[in-house]
């Protein structure tokens, strides 16, 4: 059995990871800035932060790592947290990194991002597409790669760049299109709702992530769903199995954008530059690569994971909105005035 240090560990796929890895009887070591409720007998949370090269030092000195899962990284949803998004997601990389090459770790598994890119594709992205990010956390996670890539005779770092991880529980911007279909409201979309864009179930990801723990060289792989429909298609398969009597909306594009980019920019939206540029455009992975290479497959479709996550929703709305001081995928983002509004009308 191993034992897995996991950046991020309390947050809502290092979590999920942190359980995957303790149900086949290895041993896990957690950093988070929040608190896990986790508990196990071969589960350690230690709450601090990647930057702080003390807490590292002893964290690497006292345990012997066989691989670490990086998963920590702060979001842009908040503009308060642009700076310090920059020096957790990139120097706190780099911290990682320098730490294995000391402590002779020689497996980093780190999860990337579709953000890594901010405009439409009509074709699949392959991993040889150059990164071109829009926003800082795109950009973040750019140089991440970046770093991890840059010392591969030491240590083999697996990337994986993945779409929105979706299971139940995930939260954060998506709570507020489930308010939106619980309170029967109509579910906009911006365009004509025939584009498309892929998630990843975090059971089929934590699977992608354990195969990487025997394969020996840093590479790049895509993950993502299979047979991914239109935005339509899928907001209508969570109604249609639900109990909402939410109907589909559909705003001008060019209006419907530049309103987003105003409201984000005087601070009463948290749909941010990503976001606006991307929620009438498509975008999917190919991810042929890692299917050859690793022998990984999904197993969920977009439209089963966005009900699984919807239900969860509905089912603990009640305690979701009293929830303080967990990771950001873990509680709901504040809609921003200008949704509010758009949800009052809708």
């Amino acid at each position: 059995m191993g034992t897995y240090l996991i950046t991020g560990g309390a947050g809502f796929f290092g979590s999920i990871m942190a359980n995957y890895l303790l149900g086949k009887g290895h041993t896990c070591v957690s950093i988070d800035l929040v608190h896990s409720e986790l508990e196990h007998e071969n589960f350690t949370p230690i709450q601090g932060d990647i930057r702080d090269t003390d807490l590292l030092e002893k964290t690497f000195s006292e345990y012997t790592f066989d691989a670490v899962f990086h998963f920590a990284a702060m979001l842009a949803h908040e503009k308060k947290m642009l700076k310090e998004l920059w020096t957790s997601n990139v120097d706190g990389t780099q911290n990682i990194l320098d730490m294995c090459v000391k402590h002779n770790v020689k497996k980093i598994i780190f999860t990337s991002s579709n953000c890594l890119w901010g405009k439409n594709f009509d074709e699949k992205v392959k991993e040889d597409e150059p990164p071109a990010p829009v926003e800082i956390y795109g950009k973040s996670k750019w140089e991440g790669e970046k770093i991890l890539l840059s010392k591969p005779d030491q240590v083999h770092s697996v990337i994986f760049r993945c779409p929105t991880i979706m299971d139940e529980g995930r939260l954060g911007l998506l709570a507020i299109l489930y308010q939106f279909v619980d309170e029967n409201k109509r579910l906009w979309m911006v365009g004509k709702g025939n584009n498309t864009y892929q998630f990843i179930y975090a059971k089929d990801l934590a699977k992608a992530c354990e195969l990487a723990l025997d394969y020996n060289q840093s590479d790049v792989f895509n993950i993502g769903s299979d047979d991914v429909k239109s935005f339509n298609y899928t907001y209508q398969y969570v109604i249609d199995h639900s109990d909402s009597k939410s109907k589909l909306g559909h705003l001008p594009p060019h209006l419907a954008k530049m309103a987003m980019k105003v409201s984000y920019f005087l601070g009463i939206s948290p749909l941010g530059v990503y976001q606006y540029n991307m929620i009438s455009s498509s975008f999917v992975f190919d991810t042929t690569k890692i299917k050859e290479k690793l022998g990984w497959q999904p197993t969920l479709k977009n439209e089963e994971m966005l009900l699984r996550s919807y239900e969860y929703f509905h089912k603990n709305k009640e305690e979701i909105h009293n929830r303080k001081d967990v990771s950001a995928h873990n509680r709901e983002a504040d809609m921003g005035l200008a949704i509010r509004i758009l949800n009052f009308f809708s």
